[in-house]
């Protein structure tokens, strides 16, 4: 009979922001593949309750969040140790073999209590210039992985492996008529895709309504799917309304690999995440950084899209109205264009992220019960999916 103990356990703390969640839920499908339970420490906040509502088979435990902001340091540190005396409580319950930080300072009292229990602990940093958190949690880690190579340089565990960053297995190059289809609009006509990311952006959102009138005129076959983040959905739908153009808006979307799998063309922010996704679907995009963003991270991933020709960078400030429209009738019109970049995103596409991240964890985890005498022995399948709220 198969004991409890034989189904290796790994924690990941992905909570935070949709860039830390979904692959954090690639790398645990890729741990499931490999006969592992998995725990998912998410935040919260309504993107990460949502966005889980469709991980099967995995233990979901919802973790206090943890920011840092100016000014409020000591809010910060209660909130870190409320969140790592809960992160050590569940794995004092279900202790596991292995803790994997998806980054973000929600992440990282869950690897220094993984840590206090005697786990190995990895990391893995999406973006081309490491957040605070992971800077910090590098110092601490047995391995990291990145997403870009100039990440490498920048964090202080001695081993570091490029991998690129995870995406889920459905992201893939799709039929866009199909697509288009599913979700409501003409197969036969282009689709502009707008999306700042799984919290939205009110800047990218204020830009492209004051271009709709331009594009409405120079496209008129235009259609848009437009994610706007929670607070602005009014504001757009009144906009496209006034501009008669042919429009789905949603605060948030779930199946976002068929609203790219739709996309002509599409103004994104410049989270690695949302770069992985636009590579593994080949979607020609104009990329719009976010300027308030940490260590201006989100325009040094988007410069390097550009050089690869991969995307086309328009930083916010100084991109008027007129000039984002211009460049996506650009990137509309000319399909040697969307070609070139086409084949340069198939050079950003990482396709065995997850698999390699959970190899590698595989293999500590495997090296260390060897030593304890121990064996790896498959799991039991199917397992439900738990969610468990932690005070």
């Amino acid at each position: 009979m198969q004991s409890e103990r034989s189904t290796p356990r790994v924690a990941i703390a992905c909570g935070g922001t949709g860039g830390h969640l979904f692959p954090g839920v690639a790398v645990a499908e890729a741990l499931k593949q490999r006969g592992c339970a998995v725990t998912l420490l998410i935040s919260p906040k309504e993107v990460d309750q949502k966005a889980v509502q469709g991980a099967v088979g995995m233990q979901v435990a919802t973790l206090p969040a943890v920011g840092l902001s100016r000014g409020k340091l000591l809010a910060f540190a209660r909130g870190f140790v409320v969140s790592y005396r809960a992160a050590g409580k569940l794995f004092q319950a279900e202790r596991p073999e292995a803790v994997l930080a998806m980054g973000g300072f929600t992440s990282a009292p869950p690897v220094l209590a993984g840590r206090f229990a005697g786990a190995p602990t990895f990391l893995h940093e999406s973006n081309t210039i490491p957040g605070r958190a992971n800077r910090w949690l590098s110092w601490t880690v047995s391995e990291a992985f990145v997403g870009f190579q100039e990440a490498a340089g920048r964090l202080h565990t001695r081993k570091v492996k490029v991998t690129g960053t995870p995406v889920r297995p459905q992201f893939q190059p799709a039929d866009a008529a199909a697509c288009r289809q599913a979700l409501g609009l003409d197969p036969q006509r282009p689709v502009l895709l707008v999306t700042g990311g799984s919290q939205g952006a009110s800047g990218l959102n204020d830009l492209v309504i004051a271009a709709l009138p331009f594009l409405t005129k120079l496209i008129p076959e235009l259609q848009l799917f437009h994610l706007t983040g929670p607070g602005d959905v009014g504001k757009v739908e009144q906009a496209c309304a006034a501009q008669k153009i042919r429009a789905i808006v949603r605060p948030f979307f779930t199946e976002m690999h068929v609203a790219l799998g739709a996309a002509s063309a599409a103004i994104s922010r410049a989270g690695a995440s949302s770069l992985a996704e636009l590579a593994a679907m080949r979607v020609p995009a104009i990329l719009v950084p976010f300027p308030a963003a940490t260590d201006n991270h989100q325009y040094f991933n988007a410069l390097a899209f550009e050089k690869s020709g991969a995307a086309c960078l328009m930083p916010q400030r100084g991109t008027t109205a007129e000039l984002l429209a211009a460049k996506v009738v650009e990137l509309s019109a000319n399909e040697a264009t969307r070609e070139k970049m086409r084949a340069a995103l198939a050079g950003w596409d990482s396709p065995q992220a997850a698999e390699q991240i959970a190899e590698s964890i595989m293999q500590v985890i495997t090296a260390r019960r060897r030593a304890a005498g121990g064996g790896l022995m498959p799991a039991q399948p199917n397992l439900k999916n738990r969610q468990t709220a932690i005070p």
